[in-house]
């Protein structure tokens, strides 16, 4: 059996307002530390191969502006 263990128990009520998601966030933040920069790696044309689009698809996508109506 498998004991768990609450460090906060669960607000009764979830209507409790902003004040109270902002106070559970500040809470949680430090659990969810983010690294400072990443840089994105560029992917090897090599590795990029086997993409196949149905036609169907290409003709749905053809047929979409561009920017919106």
């Amino acid at each position: 059996m498998t004991k768990f263990e609450v460090h906060a128990p669960a607000p009764a009520d979830p209507e409790t307002g902003l004040a109270s998601l902002l106070g559970d966030c500040a809470r949680m933040a430090p659990h969810w530390a983010a690294p400072d920069r990443v840089l994105p790696r560029p992917v090897p044309l090599s590795l990029i191969h086997g993409v196949t689009v149905p036609p169907r698809s290409a003709r749905l996508l053809d047929a979409m502006s561009d920017y919106g109506d």
